[in-house]
């Protein structure tokens, strides 16, 4: 049993990191999965403190994910089109321009997304696109390094 809760950790793991990227997977509470998944093993290596903090990093960071992005367009003074045109790019850019979409695409979309707005001006859409883009690579940011660190947290456990 240990073996196949250790290969559904695996693929828990690899899925979180990609979920980083991905609007559409909770990145860092599936890689949270994968501890607890290792937790259930035999060799049950995490004590109830290791657990708790990890999921309390785990719910801090999906939190932000939600309103890092907005303070961004806000402060940069952007719209909710902004944020939607950034999560929108980020899905065409993924799909149809790998892998340079994902930086590029939210960029276009939260810029397009302004413009459709109405904003007299070429910069202030560029302003708070770049808000909006900023807003997203923090909060992607965020939830790679807590995916990451669950990973090497995972890998370390295991050999």
């Amino acid at each position: 049993m240990d073996i196949i809760l250790i290969i559904l950790g695996f693929i828990c793991v690899i899925v979180g990191i990609g979920g980083c990227f991905l609007p559409i997977l909770p990145g860092p509470p599936i890689s949270f999965l994968a501890l607890l998944l290792l937790e259930w093993t035999e060799k049950s290596p995490f004590d109830s403190e290791t657990l708790w903090t990890w999921g309390l990093v785990t719910a801090a960071v999906t939190a932000l994910d939600y309103v890092v992005p907005i303070y961004g367009t806000k402060k940069f003074g952007g719209t909710k089109r902004g944020v939607w045109g950034s999560t929108i790019g980020l899905l065409v850019g993924l799909i149809f321009f790998p892998p340079f979409g994902i930086i590029i695409g939210p960029f276009v979309g939260a810029f397009l997304g302004e413009m459709s707005t109405g904003k007299s001006t070429n910069e202030a859409a560029l302003r708070s696109a770049f808000g909006s883009f900023i807003g997203f690579l923090v909060g992607t940011l965020l939830k790679l390094i807590a995916s990451g660190w669950m990973a090497w947290i995972f890998f370390t456990n295991i050999f």
